[in-house]
C-alpha cells in the first residue's frame, strides 16, 4: 500500500481515484458479498493450536520470570518475593513435565542464577538497604532466607550455569522463536511490518541519499510484496488468506527474512567510545617537572599542597589518597630516608580517616583493608629505626626529617586507638548471623597483635635508666586497650586436667591493671580497669577474689557519676557476678547481684545488646543514633535468657520457703518482685497447659516445691527442653545441674517443714533424709539452722534422732483471729483519735511530769502497743506481759526494770521465769534453766 502513495505514476493515481469513487459509493451500489466468506464451526475448529504440557508449564514459569524481571528493575522486592514463591509453586506443579525431559529447564537455572546474584547486589548495596521501605527491607530479608534455603537442591546446575553460562542459553532462545512462528502461522499469518531503519554515524565513503533511497526502497519492496500475498476478493479479503501457506511459500519467506538479516549486518554499526578512565586522569597529575631536583623541602612542599585541599569542597577524597600513595612512592623512589615516608603515612591514615565523613556510619571493608596495612606499615618502620622521634608536642617548625635523630609530628596510638574503634563500629554493622561478622571477626587477632607491639615500642627504653618512650598517661591508655580485648575472654585450658598452673590471661590482666591502678590520674581509666579485672575473675569462678576487689573499691557508690560506657560495663559486671556466684551455689548472693538488673525488665538495653520500644517517649533520631552507636559487638552479649533464668531460679530457692515461713503474716515482705510478678501472671490464666517456655517451666517447679515434692520441681528445671536453651551454655553443664538438685532438695525439705510443722509431733530424721534423698548429717544441719534461727519451734532429741516440735506457734485460726483484733483495735484507735479531733480535745489525757516519766497501760484480750506495754491473752488462759519503766530523780538515780511473765491457770502458778535487776530467778522446781 505505501508503494501506491509514494512511487506511483499519473494513470496508477487515476486509477486510485476511481477505485476511491468506488469504495465511497452508496451502499446500495455495494456487491452483496459471497456466501464463502461466512465462517462455519468446522472452519473455526480447525483454527485451533493444541499445546502439549511441556509447552503450557514452560510458558507459566516464563511469564513469571518475566514479571520477577520487571519488578527487579524497579527494586520492588515485596513484589519480586511474591514472584519467587509463585515461581515455586508453578515449579513443583511443573515436576512430572521435567523430570520426563530429562532434567531443570536451563531458562530456570538462569533465572535462579540472575535472581540469586540480584539479593546478593541488593544485600552488599547498604546504604540502598537503608533508604528501602520497610516492606521492601522485609521482604529482601525474608526473599535472601528463602532463596538460599530453594537454591540448595539446584547448587551443581546452577554452578555449572556460572562456568558456560552461554551454552545452551542460544538453543533455548531458537526453541522459544520456532515455537512463537508455529503458533502465529497456525493462528493467522499476519502481515510483516517492516522493521524501523536506525540511524547510524555518518562514516567515510557512504552517502546518505542513497543510503536512505535503499532503505525505503526496501521498505516499499517488502510492504508491496506483503500486499501482494493478500488475496483480494471482490467485496474484500476472502477465506484463503486465512489459511495455510504452502510449504514452498513459507520457505520463500524465510528466505526473504534472512537476506534482511545479511543486509542488516552488512551495514556500518555504532562504534562504542570509551570514558577516559582514572587512571588516565591520575597520570596527567604531574607531581614534580621533569628536570626538577626532588629533595625533603620539594616533597614536603607538595605535601602541603595536596593536605591543603583536605576538607575543602569539591574534594575527592580518593583522589587525594592516591595522591598521597604516589607521593609516598616518589620519596621512597629517591632515598630520601624513614622519616619523610612516616609523616605521608600519617597524613595518608588521616585521610582514610576522612574518606567517611559520617561518623555513625563503618568503614567501607576495602579501606579497612588499606587502613589495616599502613599501620602495619608503620608501626613495621618505627620499630626498626628507633631513631625517630614521633610525638604530638612535635612542633612542624621543628620537625627533623632528613638526618638522624628524626623528629615527627604525629601520635601512633591516636591512630591505633581509632582503628580499634572502626573495628568496633564495622561489627556493629554486620549482620551477627552471617558470614561477614565471622570474616570480620578474624582481623581480632590481627587488632590485637597491633596492640601488642605498640605496646613494646612505647615501653622500649635504650637502657634500663632511661625512662620510655611514652609518657605515663599514653601507657595507661594502651594497657586498657589491651585490657578491653582481653576481659572478656574465657581460656578453658586453666580448667583441663594438664594445665599446668600458669595462667597467662590472669597474669597479664594483673600486671596491666596494677599500672593503670598506681599511674591513672583520671579515674576513668582506672574504673574501667578495675571493673573489666573484677569480669575477668568472675568469668573463670574466681567468686571470692572478684567479689572482695569489687567491695574494696566501692565502685556502686560514684558507678552513677561515671559516663554511659563505664555504667553500661558495671552492668555487665555485676551480671557476671551474679552468675559466678550461682555457679558456686550461693542464690543467695546471685539474686542480689542480679536484682537490679532484672527488675525494671530493661536488662537489653542496660547491657548495652539492643534498644527497646519506650512507652513514655519516642527517642529523636539523634538519640537513636547515638544509643546505636553504644551498642555491643555480638560476641560480647550476655544470654539474655539464660540470665532471667539463673535470676528467677535464684529467687524461687528463696522466695518459696519465706513465703511457706510466712503465710499468715500480713506484712510479708517480697524478696523479689519480678518472681512474684511471673506468679501472680500464670495464676490469672484460666487454663494451665504444661510448659512451654523457660518462665513457665520455673512457675510450675515454684508450685511443686510449695508442696515439698522436690522430684517433681527437680524435673521442670532440669530436663532436655530447659537444658538445650539455659543450662548446656554453662562451661560445666553437669556440675550446675548437680548443684542445682541439692539446693532444691535443700530447700523443699526446708518448705515442707514450714508448712507442715503444725501436723506433726515429732519427725526422724532418718524419715526426712530418704524422703528427700539427703544423708542424715545435711538434714541435722538444715534443722540446726531453722532453729538457731527461730524459724522453727523444735527440738532435737539425739539418742532417738528426731525432730519434737513444740507447738508453740498459733494456728491458722489462732492467726486469723490475732489479725481480726489488730484491726478492730487500729479501727477504734482511729475512731477515738476522730473523735478527740472533732471535740476539740486533742491534747486532753497527755500528762507531762517535769522530773519523771510513768507509763503504766493495761490492757484485755489481744496483742496491742501502748506506751511499751505488750499483753497476750488468749484460750482462755491469763498470760499477760507486764513491762514498767519507771526513772525516778532521787538520791540514788537509775533505771529499774521489772518484767515478769505469769501463767496463771486456775489459780495455780505454773512454771516461768521472773527477771528483777538483769538476775534470773526460777520460782518452781519443775522448771529448766538456761539462757
Amino acid at each position: 500500500m505505501a508503494g501506491r502513495f509514494f512511487r506511483g505514476s499519473d494513470s496508477e493515481s487515476d486509477s486510485s481515484s476511481d477505485n476511491d469513487e468506488q469504495a465511497f459509493a452508496p451502499p446500495k451500489d455495494r456487491p452483496v458479498r459471497p456466501l464463502a466468506f461466512q465462517l462455519s464451526d468446522d472452519e473455526e475448529e480447525q483454527t485451533r493450536v493444541v499445546r502439549s504440557a511441556k509447552d503450557k508449564r514452560y510458558e507459566e514459569l516464563r511469564k513469571i520470570i518475566k514479571l520477577i524481571g520487571n519488578h527487579k528493575k524497579i527494586k520492588d522486592m515485596s513484589k519480586v518475593l511474591s514472584g519467587f514463591e509463585d515461581l515455586g509453586r508453578a515449579y513443583d506443579k511443573a515436576k512430572k513435565v521435567v523430570d520426563k525431559e530429562g532434567g531443570t529447564p536451563r531458562f530456570y537455572i538462569r533465572s535462579l542464577s540472575e535472581l540469586d546474584e540480584f539479593v546478593n547486589e541488593c544485600w552488599e548495596d547498604r546504604e540502598g538497604r537503608k533508604q528501602m521501605s520497610k516492606n521492601n527491607a522485609k521482604g529482601l530479608t525474608t526473599l535472601r532466607q528463602k532463596l538460599r534455603k530453594y537454591n540448595r537442591d539446584f547448587d551443581d546446575q546452577i554452578t555449572s550455569y556460572r562456568e558456560h553460562p552461554d551454552e545452551g542459553d542460544e538453543d533455548d532462545e531458537e526453541k522459544v522463536v520456532e515455537e512463537k512462528e508455529v503458533d502465529t502461522e497456525e493462528v493467522a499469518p499476519a502481515p510483516v511490518v517492516p522493521e524501523a531503519s536506525p540511524v547510524y554515524q555518518k562514516q567515510e565513503g557512504v552517502d546518505d541519499e542513497d543510503d536512505l533511497l535503499s532503505d525505503w526502497s526496501s521498505s516499499e519492496t517488502d510492504s508491496s510484496s506483503s500486499d501482494d500475498d493478500l488475496e483480494v476478493g471482490p467485496g474484500g479479503y476472502t477465506l484463503a488468506m486465512f489459511l495455510k501457506k504452502k510449504p514452498g511459500e513459507e520457505g520463500a519467506k524465510k528466505e526473504g527474512k534472512k537476506e534482511r538479516a545479511t543486509k542488516k549486518e552488512s551495514r556500518p554499526k555504532w562504534q562504542p567510545v570509551k570514558k577516559p578512565a582514572y587512571s588516565a586522569i591520575k597520570e596527567k597529575t604531574i607531581m614534580f617537572a621533569k628536570e626538577s631536583d626532588i629533595t625533603h623541602e620539594a616533597v614536603v612542599k607538595k605535601l602541603a599542597e595536596i593536605i591543603a585541599a583536605r576538607g575543602k569542597k569539591g574534594t575527592d577524597r580518593s583522589e587525594q589518597i592516591e595522591l598521597l600513595k604516589e607521593l609516598m612512592a616518589i620519596a621512597d623512589g629517591k632515598n630520601l630516608g624513614p622519616a619523610i615516608s612516616v609523616k605521608i603515612m600519617f597524613h595518608i591514615l588521616a585521610a582514610i580517616y576522612d574518606y567517611n565523613p559520617n561518623i555513625a556510619t563503618c568503614m567501607r571493608t576495602e579501606m579497612w583493608e588499606v587502613c589495616l596495612n599502613f599501620i602495619k606499615k608503620l608501626l613495621g618502620v618505627l620499630v626498626e629505626n628507633r631513631d625517630i622521634a614521633i610525638g604530638d608536642n612535635i612542633l612542624e617548625e621543628s620537625e627533623i626529617l632528613d638526618q638522624s635523630p628524626y623528629r615527627v609530628r604525629g601520635c601512633i596510638l591516636t591512630l591505633v586507638e581509632r582503628l580499634d574503634e572502626e573495628f568496633t563500629k564495622m561489627l556493629q554493622a554486620c549482620d551477627a548471623h552471617s558470614t561477614e561478622y565471622v570474616d570480620r571477626l578474624k582481623d581480632e587477632s590481627i587488632m590485637c597483635e597491633i596492640l601488642e607491639e605498640l605496646q613494646q615500642y612505647l615501653e622500649f627504653r635504650s637502657e634500663p635508666t632511661e625512662p620510655c618512650r611514652a609518657t605515663s598517661a599514653e601507657l595507661c591508655r594502651i594497657y586498657l586497650r589491651r585490657v578491653e580485648h582481653t576481659y572478656y575472654k574465657f581460656d578453658r585450658t586453666i580448667f583441663d586436667e594438664a594445665f599446668d598452673g600458669v595462667d597467662k590471661s590472669k597474669l597479664l590482666m594483673a600486671e596491666l591493671c596494677k599500672y593503670i591502678y598506681a599511674k591513672d590520674i583520671t579515674d576513668r581509666l582506672r574504673t574501667r580497669a578495675m571493673l573489666c579485672q573484677i569480669y575477668h575473675h568472675a568469668l573463670h569462678d574466681r567468686w571470692y577474689q572478684a567479689r572482695d576487689l569489687m567491695l574494696m573499691s566501692h565502685l556502686q557508690d560514684n558507678i552513677h557519676h561515671s559516663d554511659v560506657p563505664t555504667q553500661i560495663l558495671y552492668n555487665r559486671t555485676m551480671v557476671q557476678l551474679g552468675l559466678c556466684a550461682f555457679r558456686q551455689g550461693m542464690t543467695r548472693d546471685a539474686h542480689n547481684a542480679l536484682v537490679d538488673i532484672q527488675s525494671g525488665g530493661r536488662a537489653k538495653e542496660l547491657l548495652a545488646q539492643g534498644l527497646l520500644l519506650q512507652r513514655q517517649h519516642e527517642r529523636t533520631p539523634e538519640q537513636e543514633k547515638i544509643e546505636k552507636r553504644r551498642l555491643l559487638p555480638y560476641h560480647m552479649h550476655i544470654n539474655l535468657e539464660q540470665l532471667e533464668c539463673v535470676y528467677l531460679v535464684s529467687a524461687m530457692l528463696m522466695e518459696i520457703p519465706y513465703m511457706a515461713a510466712h503465710e499468715m503474716d500480713a506484712r510479708r515482705r517480697m524478696i523479689s518482685k519480678n518472681f512474684h510478678h511471673v506468679l501472680r501472671m500464670s495464676e490469672r490464666q484460666t487454663l494451665t497447659g504444661p510448659p512451654e517456655s523457660m518462665r513457665e517451666h520455673v512457675v510450675a517447679a515454684s508450685k511443686a516445691m510449695k508442696t515439698g515434692n522436690w522430684k517433681e520441681c527437680k524435673n521442670y528445671i532440669i530436663n532436655e527442653k530447659m537444658s538445650t536453651k539455659v543450662w548446656d551454655l554453662f562451661f560445666k553443664p553437669l556440675k550446675v545441674q548437680e548443684m542445682i538438685t541439692t539446693k532444691i532438695q535443700e530447700e523443699s525439705l526446708r518448705t515442707y517443714l514450714f508448712t507442715y510443722s503444725s501436723v506433726y509431733d515429732s519427725l526422724s530424721l532418718f524419715t526426712l533424709a530418704n524422703m528427700f534423698e539427703l544423708d542424715r548429717s545435711v538434714v541435722h544441719s538444715i534443722i540446726s539452722k531453722m532453729i538457731l534461727n527461730e524459724e522453727l519451734m523444735a527440738s532435737l532429741d539425739e539418742p532417738t534422732q528426731t525432730v519434737v516440735m513444740h507447738r508453740t506457734e498459733p494456728t491458722r485460726l489462732q492467726s486469723l483471729a490475732l489479725q481480726l483484733s489488730e484491726k478492730v483495735s487500729s479501727l477504734v484507735d482511729n475512731n477515738e483519735r476522730f473523735m478527740d479531733v472533732k471535740q476539740g480535745n486533742l491534747f486532753f489525757g497527755k500528762q507531762n511530769q517535769q522530773f519523771g516519766y510513768q507509763n503504766n497501760n493495761q490492757n484485755q484480750g489481744g496483742w496491742q502497743g501502748k506506751g511499751g506495754q505488750k499483753r497476750y491473752d488468749g484460750g482462755g488462759d491469763n498470760k499477760n506481759w507486764q513491762n514498767k519503766n519507771r526513772y525516778n530523780d532521787g538520791d540514788n538515780k537509775g533505771w529499774q526494770n521489772k518484767n515478769r511473765y505469769n501463767d496463771n491457770r486456775g489459780g495455780d502458778n505454773k512454771p516461768g521465769w521472773k527477771q528483777y535487776g538483769g538476775g534470773y530467778n526460777n520460782q518452781n522446781q519443775n522448771s529448766w534453766e538456761g539462757l
